[in-house]
């Protein structure tokens, strides 16, 4: 009997990885004789660099890039097993949390370190980039992770413009002909799961400003100066990346990886599915196991548990769910492939305590879902 076990992390207790060995664990008391088959996902948010890293054998680097503020920060990025895929998520460079609350602006914060961890990653030698979007600091459109890898985003007097997004309405002319030439031979996939464009009432400024800091003001403002980059890209470039769906995203990050670097946005727990070959994991399977922190009616929306079940059922293959917690309204993803359901938590225990010792209750619950399992004698499922 072959079972795949690929869960998502459980936020701020578990990686993915650690989760599926602990479920590996539990099931192995009670039925040894399987094979066991772990597959570490993510659906393109925190934790998708460790998902991928694990799931491929890779390794995690650690590059010095220019952090939202301008100042030197720390970040990582991922090179799976056979060296070929980088992976990066922006906020490791261009995140919120490098931000203190008291510092927040997107009028001046900038995507740069993002565009040097691009560079990073070419000079490894990778031939495909996933990078995933959320969690960011800025509401550049991309404009400093582009000029990082050799465009220039010009004014009046041929200089390039400075960080942030206050800059954007300077933006006169944009010069593409000293981008990094390797960007023609790389493979872009950027992990995207909504769906906002790039400006308006649904617009990166007004959705995703105030949380950045942006005032009521601010937002009108950013707004303004988005729509003024979009309309120069228009110009320039050939491209209307203004209401494409996803082009808002991490402050018109999104907009900047299409006009820019001719990406391709897709739904993140898509692009990890296939990276990671799950597909081809799953095809042979007699059950898959899925996990992740909570499940609730916002997991069928794009949520790994979802992916993974969609894929599993294609073939017709039972499905378990294991979380830290389910929602009262978890019973909707029964219409989208899952077939159980169980929580780790063994009674009402303080959340502290849940979140310590994830692992061992996820491998104490495992056991029991194994010990059904074998009860059943359904040893094909």
């Amino acid at each position: 009997m072959k079972i795949v076990i690929a869960p998502d992390s459980f936020k701020e207790s578990m990686t993915a990885l650690e989760a599926a060995n602990a479920i590996e664990k539990g099931f192995k008391r009670i039925i040894p004789e399987a094979n066991y088959v772990k597959v570490p996902m993510a659906d393109g948010g925190e934790g998708t660099v460790q998902s991928l890293v694990d799931a491929t054998h890779g390794k995690i680097i650690k590059e010095e890039v220019t952090g939202p503020l301008g100042s030197p920060v720390e970040a990582f990025y991922g090179v799976s097993g056979e060296g070929r895929t980088a992976v990066i998520e922006m906020a490791a460079a261009s995140g919120l949390h490098l931000v203190p609350k008291e510092k927040r602006n997107p009028l001046i914060t900038t995507t740069k370190g993002t565009g040097e961890l691009i560079l990073a990653a070419m000079n490894r030698g990778v031939k495909h980039i996933i990078i995933g979007l959320g969690g960011s600091a800025t509401n550049d459109a991309g404009a400093g992770m582009v000029q990082a890898l050799g465009a220039g985003l010009l004014d009046a007097a041929g200089d390039q413009i400075g960080f942030g997004g206050g800059e954007l309405s300077n933006v006169h002319t944009i010069d593409t002909s000293n981008l990094d030439i390797r960007l023609q031979e790389i493979t872009i996939e950027v992990a995207c799961d909504v769906d906002n464009p790039l400006t308006g009432e649904r617009g990166a400024s007004a959705v995703f400003g105030p949380q950045k800091g942006a005032s009521f003001e601010m937002v009108k403002i950013l707004d303004q100066k988005l729509a003024h980059l979009a309309n120069v890209i228009k110009n320039d470039l050939g491209m209307d990346v203004d209401q494409i769906p996803g082009s808002g995203a991490a402050g018109g990050l999104g907009a900047g990886l299409l006009a820019f670097l001719e990406a391709n946005l897709k739904r993140g727990v898509d692009i990890v599915t296939e990276a990671v070959q799950l597909e081809k994991q799953v095809a042979d399977a007699a059950l898959v196991i899925i996990g992740e922190g909570k499940i609730d009616q916002q997991t069928m929306y794009g949520k790994t548990p979802i992916g993974v079940a969609k894929t599993a059922k294609k073939y017709n293959i039972p499905v378990i769910g294991i979380a830290g917690s389910l929602g009262d309204d978890c019973g909707i993803v029964y219409e989208h492939g899952m077939d159980a359901l169980f929580s780790i938590v063994p009674g009402v225990i303080a959340l502290e305590d849940a979140m310590a010792h994830a692992t061992y209750y996820t491998e104490k619950q495992a056991e029991n879902i194994a010990r059904m399992i074998r009860l059943s004698g359904q040893y094909k499922i």
